[in-house]
């Protein structure tokens, strides 16, 4: 059993600015991704669904479901299984091409419209809550420093 100043000791370490800003774009993230879920839920509606709902209204004409996998805020490793759920609710329809029987086409139905149309201002007001109080200038500066991470590396 440690004792307990070699739990300080080890607990006690510095951490690199790196580090620290990561923990911290968690957290951040995580306050964040609550925030709007809490306007989903009274939809029944999880944060990959409404994800992928904006994608297909991105794409009218239908997308493939892999394609849709790859543009996802956060990977979902069952997309069918996420697709399936909005197509029961009647939001989403696929089809497969007639060209290439393997690629399942999907897009859109109305209602998921309607649904993302009474959604998008609630959506908008918890990120005006959350965000808003930084001003157009720092979002802007935010925005270019969360760009220059994500093309640094992974």
């Amino acid at each position: 059993m440690a004792s307990s100043r070699q739990l300080e000791n080890h607990t006690s370490r510095t951490a690199c600015p790196e580090e620290v800003t990561y923990l911290e774009l968690c957290r951040t993230a995580d306050i964040l991704s609550r925030g709007v879920s809490e306007v989903l839920k009274a939809e029944e509606l999880s944060p990959n669904q409404y994800n992928v709902l904006r994608i297909l209204r991105g794409a009218p004409e239908g997308l493939p479901c892999g394609e849709i996998g790859t543009r996802m805020i956060t990977r979902d490793p069952d997309i069918t299984r996420l697709l399936d759920r909005l197509e029961k609710r009647g939001l989403i329809v696929r089809s497969r091409e007639a060209q290439d029987r393997r690629r399942v086409m999907a897009r859109i139905e109305r209602a998921g419209l309607h649904l993302l149309a009474r959604l998008d201002e609630p959506v908008r007001e918890a990120h005006r809550r959350q965000l808003g109080h930084l001003g157009r200038d720092r979002l802007r500066n935010l925005n270019e420093l969360l760009e220059m991470v994500r093309e640094g590396g992974s």
